[in-house]
């Protein structure tokens, strides 16, 4: 899929659907608040959350007090359909329409965080480019979290092929400059039931 037809098929889904209808839905995000906390940063430490989309972690962060958040998606609807969740509380916020694997960071974060992006890259080229705008964006020191779809994860979401990972596969791809502090396996459960198994994994920049 070409960087034009993977921002049409998202741009699709999240104007087509209500977000408790899409299987990544969660009304809690607990495991990715649970490792931003791991990462000790400061409430003032610039943070990007990459394919925010229309996640609720952007809420909990605000909720938390953190000052300096981004959020970034391919999906203009997503992000709109966030802004008008947040009400007043969506100026705190740095909003980024962009497909990740052709974005130039325009500054340095502390804390990056990425809930299923990275395995929908299934081509060689675009993994290797989310890695340029990664090291690119994060500042040395900084930490890294980054959720996929686990070994048993499924094959397929939302009509597309993922890159199912372990935590030493994801560090593999990821490259010498992170280096793995911890993860975990965490299971979520779809809107409609179903369980799925991610992977969890932190990482510092060196």
């Amino acid at each position: 899929m070409g960087h034009a037809d993977s921002k049409r098929h998202w741009e699709d889904v999240y104007s087509k659907k209500a977000e408790n209808e899409v299987s990544w839905f969660q009304e809690e995000p607990a495991t990715s608040i649970e490792f931003i906390g791991h990462c000790g940063a400061s409430k003032d430490a610039a943070i990007i959350d990459i394919g925010g989309g229309e996640s609720r972690l952007v809420d909990r962060l605000l909720d938390a007090k953190y000052s300096d958040v981004t959020v970034l998606d391919v999906s203009g609807h997503a992000l709109e359909h966030t802004k008008a969740r947040l009400g007043a509380r969506a100026g705190a916020v740095q909003w980024i329409v962009a497909d990740i694997t052709d974005w130039t960071p325009p500054r340095r974060y502390r804390l990056w965080h990425d809930r299923a992006v990275l395995h929908f890259l299934t081509g060689p080229e675009d993994r290797a480019a989310y890695v340029r705008a990664l090291l690119a964006a994060v500042v040395p020191g900084g930490c890294v979290v980054i959720s996929t779809f686990a070994l048993d994860g499924p094959e397929k979401c939302s009509g597309l092929p993922v890159v199912r990972y372990s935590a030493e596969s994801l560090a593999a791809e990821l490259g010498p400059e992170l280096k793995l502090i911890e993860t975990m396996n965490d299971d979520h459960k779809t809107p409609w039931g179903a369980v799925q198994r991610f992977q969890f994994s932190r990482f510092q920049r060196r």
